[in-house]
């Protein structure tokens, strides 16, 4: 696994307590370093790794955690690590798909106190943040918010709104983002590298899921693991826009797209007879249809030529090991 307390932010970057309005050293005590161990054989095993290493804030007083999906799907052993250094066992609690977030329940009291949730609707560009990881000031950033729209992943993924901070945090997965009062404004997901992304402000930053989407899912997640409503139809196909073009960049192994011959390379230019106009639009469309088992027809540019393409889709969670207790 790798070792995230070899590094530390320049003294410039960290926080200081003098320049902000809460306890620093709360929000510091509240971050956990979260490791996971996934089976070789696992769905994700090979797009994600077996050993999965990030970051989890504590935003319950029994000790709840809420980290980053991916580092916790398809997990049979996981240790959060407290900032006083004290590890303690976890189960992998809830997993939604559709924001990404993950929860995971400590199996014995760890002492980490909790931070408060906030919301992004105040958030704007411009606004000063922290970025809070595991470690302590070392491995926590000053920042600021540096745009906020929307985000399409090319793993079937939508936020109507996201927010994009910089500097970027280096190990960004289950980060959490404060405001200037402590609270909780959202979750690290990923590097961003792209400037229309950032604004045009900066060539590097993360992309935070906002807390506001936890809120109406929360108990649902807490008592069946995951949220009650209909999954999405999934294809496993993994798309990118390309200079204005949907490209296929990667298929799920054994997935609906891949078992229905969709090629990698292939544009993808129809979705059941309608354009698409973008990652997002695709996605959305390919939502709109109808529920999970829908006959899902493409129109895919391939080596010059449109081929149609009819894919049955899934749910992604049918491909995923499941906890062994809930």
């Amino acid at each position: 696994m790798a070792d995230l307390s070899r590094w530390s932010f320049p003294e410039r970057l960290q926080p200081k307590q003098a320049d902000l309005r809460f306890n620093l050293q709360a929000a510091f005590d509240a971050a956990v370093l979260v490791r996971a161990e996934v089976p070789e054989d696992a769905f994700t095993a090979s797009i994600l790794g077996t050993e999965r290493v990030g970051n989890g804030i504590v935003i319950r007083e029994d000790g709840l955690v809420l980290t980053i999906g991916y580092l916790i799907t398809e997990a049979t052993s996981i240790w959060l690590t407290a900032n006083d250094g004290k590890v303690v066992p976890a189960h992998p609690l809830a997993y939604d798909q559709v924001t990404g977030f993950g929860l995971v329940l400590p199996l014995a009291p760890f002492g980490a106190p909790m931070v408060q949730r906030g919301s992004i609707a105040t958030a704007e560009p411009g606004d000063e943040v922290v970025v809070v990881g595991h470690g302590g000031r070392a491995h926590s950033l000053r920042g600021r918010i540096v745009a906020k729209h929307e985000f399409a992943g090319y793993w079937e993924y939508v936020l109507e709104t996201a927010l994009f901070v910089a500097p970027p945090h280096p190990q960004w997965g289950g980060s959490a983002l404060l405001d200037e009062d402590g609270l909780l404004l959202g979750i690290g997901s990923l590097l961003v590298q792209d400037r229309e992304s950032l604004g045009g402000e900066a060539q590097q930053g993360n992309m935070f899921v906002p807390v506001d989407l936890l809120v109406p899912i929360l108990d649902e997640m807490l008592k069946l693991g995951r949220p009650s409503a209909p999954p999405r139809p999934w294809l496993g196909m993994y798309t990118a826009d390309e200079k204005g073009q949907l490209e296929v960049v990667g298929l799920a192994t054994g997935g609906p797209a891949d078992r229905a011959g969709v090629h990698l390379g292939d544009l993808v230019l129809e979705v059941a007879g309608a354009r698409v106009t973008g990652l997002a639009d695709l996605w959305r469309k390919l939502w709109g249809i109808g529920p999970v088992g829908t006959e899902v027809t493409l129109a895919l540019g391939r080596n010059g030529a449109v081929k149609q393409i009819r894919v049955q889709s899934a749910d992604r969670n049918d491909f995923l090991k499941k906890p062994r207790v809930h």
